[in-house]
């Protein structure tokens, strides 16, 4: 069992900028594919960041490419996510996801957090 909390959401201005966090526990976190997604009210959870177990080769999605760093600490259990040049469209609830298979299908991911709202005013 692998357990996710994220922290670091709130309001931001738009060009500003926000690292997210996200605490995992449960089993050894080198093995798992960690990911961030998001879900704006209305719309479908979307794929932002995907990172492998060893904290190397990032893939971003299109929308936040250049302005998101996906980043992971397997010594401290955390996942991050800094976010700089922040847009109204990136604001939603952002989740951290776990799983076996380095995927951007939210369907893919076992375990996931509760989320934290992001905010980003015009």
């Amino acid at each position: 069992q692998v357990q996710l909390v994220e922290s670091g959401g709130g309001l931001v201005q738009a060009g500003g900028s926000l690292k997210l966090s996200c605490r995992v526990s449960g089993r050894a976190l080198s093995f798992y594919v960690l990911a961030w997604f998001r879900q704006a009210p209305g719309k479908e959870r979307e794929f932002v960041a995907v990172i492998n177990g060893g904290g190397t080769s990032p893939v971003y999605a299109d929308s936040v490419k250049g302005r998101f760093t996906i980043s992971r600490d397997n010594a401290k259990n955390t996942l991050a996510l800094q976010m700089s040049s922040l847009k109204p469209e990136d604001t939603a609830v952002y989740y951290c996801a776990s799983g076996g298979t380095f995927s951007l299908r939210s369907r893919d991911y076992l375990y996931w957090g509760q989320g934290t709202q992001v905010t980003v005013s015009s």
